[in-house]
């Protein structure tokens, strides 16, 4: 009987665990595709030298959406330059090259986020 006692226990334990590293977060960024993201055809993580060149367009917004339609996938740039892939690319059409505010859940092993909601990040 002790025995059950301490696996029902122990397993409450590990749920609770679980369910704390799996919580929903806050994250800021902008959403990006891979290429600028990940230094593919960029130096500073970011649209810069797409848009000087105007090969993939004038804006962040043109850049994101050309290099995602052709090229990869989406992901956020936190602001202290972390990459995460997002998984939710229904909800988050729309936003490429836009800074945002994700609600979502870390997959620190993938980083990737789950996706639960997304909106336009206000800057005062």
């Amino acid at each position: 009987m002790n025995f059950i006692k301490r696996f029902c226990a122990a397993s409450l334990l590990a749920l609770g665990a679980i369910g704390q590293a799996r919580a929903a977060q806050t994250f800021h960024g902008e959403v990006s595709d891979s290429q600028c993201a990940l230094n593919v055809h960029s130096l500073t993580r970011s649209h810069q030298e797409m848009l000087k060149s105007k090969s993939m367009g004038g804006t962040s917004n043109t850049c994101s959406v050309y290099c995602i339609e052709h090229l990869g996938g989406y992901l956020v740039l936190s602001t202290a330059k972390d990459v995460f892939r997002l998984d939710r690319s229904d909800l988050v059409h729309g936003f490429e090259g836009r800074r945002v505010v994700i609600d979502g859940v870390l997959d620190p092993k993938l980083k990737q986020i789950h996706v639960l909601k997304i909106d336009l990040e206000n800057k005062p």
